[in-house]
């Protein structure tokens, strides 16, 4: 089976079967997967909202769920068929902040439940928030994610 890495930024298609891998913070990974295809997709990004200036780089939450679905959909997936599992989004200096809106990983968690809400995709799974980081591993044959906490480093 391939092993593929997905940084920050990225996203990727799986039409064959794929291990996908990233390592999260405050991003925010968005696993979907194709009951009836077997195809899967993960993305990995950085911040909530493209701002509408510059390029629409999936490094931003709205544009990269909307590309990983619109490449799930140009391989052959059906939206109905889709469904969802969310990871990420932790804030591990919660603690320095005293406003809550400049938490990035709660903003980035907000933009998965309403991007994925919008596309009418359900979420299965979701391990999102807290103050550790995860590992994930997608295995786009069976759906099945593995999670694991990081250590926290303070």
């Amino acid at each position: 089976m391939e092993k593929k890495f997905i940084h920050s930024s990225q996203l990727f298609v799986a039409v064959r079967p794929t291990m996908l891998h990233t390592v999260l913070g405050s991003c925010v990974a968005v696993c979907i997967w194709d009951e009836t295809t077997g195809i899967a997709g993960m993305n990995h990004y950085l911040m909530p909202l493209w701002n509408n200036q510059g390029l629409q780089s999936p490094k931003y939450g709205n544009i990269a769920i909307m590309r990983l679905i619109e490449g799930m959909e140009a391989v052959g997936c059906e939206r109905r068929n889709l469904v969802a599992k969310v990871f990420g989004g932790a804030s591990p200096n919660q603690m320095n902040f005293q406003n809550e809106n400049l938490l990035i990983g709660k903003r980035n968690i907000q933009v998965a439940m309403d991007s994925l809400k919008q596309y009418n995709i359900r979420i299965v799974a979701s391990d999102l928030g807290g103050v550790k980081g995860r590992k994930i591993v997608f295995n786009s044959t069976t759906g099945k994610v593995q999670m694991m906490y990081t250590k926290k480093t303070d």
